[in-house]
């Protein structure tokens, strides 16, 4: 038998554009001589759907055209989707897998484990499966699971979460292909612990482990696909790629199948998470053009390549903002950076329109020195240039922030966090230098002053970033251990053997700024750990770790 692994890029919510995709690559499965197609997780309405899931019209028009597409598609395939269910816990839905075939629905299976952990609450929509059944295709059992299913392995896990094992209830009932769906985000190192678990699967139970998983951005999510067939010895008998839709087949007698190159190099693979995920995000919101505040910084400059490689480099606008503490090499480092990446530029300086803020607010502000307020006046300026251009030309703004400072609350409410987008929000500030370096590795685009000069907010004269915080590569390392980690103040010192004022300090920094990141654009998650969806935490809060 030949399988086809689709691999798609769902959009939520769009049951004709995904229904399109499952049919053209049914038929070009099909065009291959493949004898089954099988797609991801929820494809059919796209995931995560979150609290669409509560509304009863939503379930309906997954069923509806669930019966739609099964008699459309040319070969039999394997639907991810959302059902309705009847069950003790009251919920109104299933994250189910529906076998189409001869015009109809064969069979179903529910996901039986309901992951609430990091991003994912999905006890609080689905219904679990009671039980895991096998499904006789073509003299062939197929043990179909969905997603986490095949994530509670007592194998391989210390501590598994879950008291079921659905892939050792679907062997016991003679499962000869293990089949599992996923809509599994990426994250760093995840890849590779993912190919460790399934091949610990497949030599456990010495069967083929077939694996479909999604690819592109849905909100703040980034799905790599690397969709893969794993054979009981332990070999990757296909294998799809990376960041990109595709399709591979896998023949179950030869056991081989196509094999597409793919990188192994993990910062390669998070610059390509980030190009998908502002692709992704920006065209599926509805727009096709983007504004960039060019500072002549390392943070700004990264973004406006991404930007250029996402999107192309005639729907990037580059966006100088000279201050009155702009230093000249800022100016013309980001007018650099802007005919180096192709891209239209402006300069718009606002030390006029700083000046008449200050001048309006001087009464009020009347013996009182300058301090703080003036220097987020000229962020908040900048923010406003920008939204500006964004609702005149409809272009997005992308908002340049990093995790290290959104983290600590070294970024301006309304002022540099104003945006559509906060690509970099999950991306530490070490890690940007090195995502410039990859950038350049070819040629130069990101000018070589903008990697190399002290981090500046230039909103006071001779300002550095190291002036409120410690070097990044000690701050860094501190936010990881404290946010990614879930470790002490006092476990981080000591770990480190950094001062525990210091640490405390800094994690005092992250959970009183939690007000300004609920406020931030959405971001792109590429660690274990990101800020919104998967860390819900409390604003007003008095606990000091």
């Amino acid at each position: 038998m030949k399988i086809a692994l689709a691999q798609l890029n769902p959009t939520v919510g769009d049951f004709a554009g995904n229904s399109a995709k499952i049919l053209d690559f049914a038929q070009r499965a099909q065009q291959r001589g493949a004898d089954l197609a099988v797609f991801s997780e929820l494809c059919l309405c796209g995931y995560l759907p979150l609290d669409l899931i509560e509304r009863p019209q939503f379930i309906e028009r997954n069923e509806r055209e669930l019966a739609c597409l099964a008699s459309r598609l040319p070969i039999p395939a394997i639907v991810g989707y959302a059902a309705r269910a009847t069950g003790p816990t009251g919920k109104g839905a299933a994250n189910a897998a529906a076998l189409l075939a001869g015009g109809a629905v064969q069979f179903v299976q529910h996901k039986m484990l309901l992951p609430t952990y990091d991003v994912f609450d999905e006890s609080r929509y689905f219904q679990p499966a009671a039980s895991q059944d096998i499904f006789l295709f073509q003299g062939r059992n197929l043990g179909i699971t969905i997603c986490e299913d095949i994530w509670n392995d007592k194998t391989f896990w210390a501590n598994p979460l879950y008291e079921r094992d659905p892939v050792a209830e679907l062997v016991s009932k003679g499962a000869s292909l293990l089949i599992n769906i996923s809509g599994s985000p990426y994250t760093l190192d995840k890849r590779s612990l993912r190919l460790d678990m399934l091949r610990a699967l497949a030599k456990n139970y010495a069967r083929p482990v077939i694996y479909v998983n999604q690819v592109g951005g849905n909100d703040s999510l980034v799905f790599d696909g690397d969709s893969v067939v794993v054979l009981p010895d332990g070999r990757i008998a296909a294998q799809a790629g990376s960041f990109t839709e595709d399709l591979v087949i896998f023949d179950t007698e030869s056991n081989t199948g196509d094999l597409h190159q793919e990188s192994t190099d993990e910062l390669a693979l998070a610059l390509q998470a980030l190009v998908c995920g502002t692709r992704d995000y920006v065209r599926k919101s509805g727009f096709q053009k983007v504004v960039v505040g060019l500072s002549g910084g390392i943070d700004s400059s990264v973004v406006a390549a991404i930007a250029v490689a996402a999107l192309g480099r005639e729907n990037v606008l580059g966006v100088s903002m000279p201050g009155p503490y702009s230093s000249p090499g800022s100016r013309t480092d980001a007018k650099q950076l802007a005919e180096n990446l192709g891209i239209e530029f402006l300069t718009l300086p606002i030390t006029q329109v700083f000046e008449s803020y200050k001048s309006a607010l001087a009464e009020a502000f009347r013996g009182r020195p300058q301090d703080v307020t003036e220097e987020n006046l000229q962020a908040r300026v900048r923010g406003n240039f920008l939204m500006a251009l964004s609702n005149k030309f409809g272009s997005m703004v992308l908002s340049t922030g990093n995790k290290s400072e959104m983290a600590v609350g070294y970024c301006t409410l309304y002022g540099d966090m104003a945006g559509g987008l906060a690509l970099l929000s999950d991306v530490p500030k070490i890690m940007v230098y090195a995502i410039a370096d990859l950038i350049n590795r070819e040629r130069e685009l990101i000018p070589a002053a903008s990697i190399t000069k002290p981090p500046s907010a230039e909103l006071r004269p001779n300002q550095t970033d190291q002036d409120s915080l410690p070097p990044y590569e000690v701050l860094d390392r501190i936010l990881k251990a404290y946010i990614e980690d879930v470790k002490s103040p006092a476990e981080i010192a000591d770990l480190y053997g950094y001062n525990l004022d210091l640490v405390r300090s800094i994690a005092r920094k992250v959970d009183q700024n939690e007000y300004k990141r609920r406020q931030a654009p959405p971001g792109l998650k590429i660690t274990s750990r990101a800020f919104g969806l998967g860390r819900p935490f409390p604003i007003v809060q008095k606990f000091a770790p």
